[in-house]
């Protein structure tokens, strides 16, 4: 299956979190048992990193394996550091048999803070 194009916004200095339910085409829940996820954002596909999300350092969180739901999430403090703008991402599921699947890809863009 391809992987689905959807753009994200973060809010710089504020708390960020995002559900996530993975599923068939036709709404069938898919189990994330054993699974890890990735998500990387940069400035452009050759840059480095900017954001690093992960279920290996508790920015991604797996919230029921069963049901294929999982969040995104950043604290203020995190977001805080972002700088401003437009970047590209995308976000993996690495299968228990380690083999990748590209689930979303898209635009992450940090609106600035004004009050800090």
């Amino acid at each position: 299956m391809p992987a689905g194009n959807c753009n994200l916004t973060i809010e710089q200095g504020a708390t960020w979190s995002q559900s996530i339910q993975y599923q068939t085409a036709n709404g069938t829940n898919i189990s994330l048992s054993g699974y890890t996820i990735r998500m990387q954002a940069r400035s452009a596909y050759t840059a480095n990193t900017t954001l690093d999300l992960s279920t290996a350092n508790g920015n991604i969180t797996i919230t029921s394996a069963a049901n294929g739901t999982f969040t995104l999430q950043q604290t203020a403090a995190q977001t805080a550091n972002l700088t401003a703008g437009s970047y590209v991402y995308d976000l993996e599921l690495v299968k228990p048999d380690t083999t990748v699947d590209r689930l979303l890809y898209g635009t992450l863009t940090v609106t600035p803070e004004v009050t800090r």
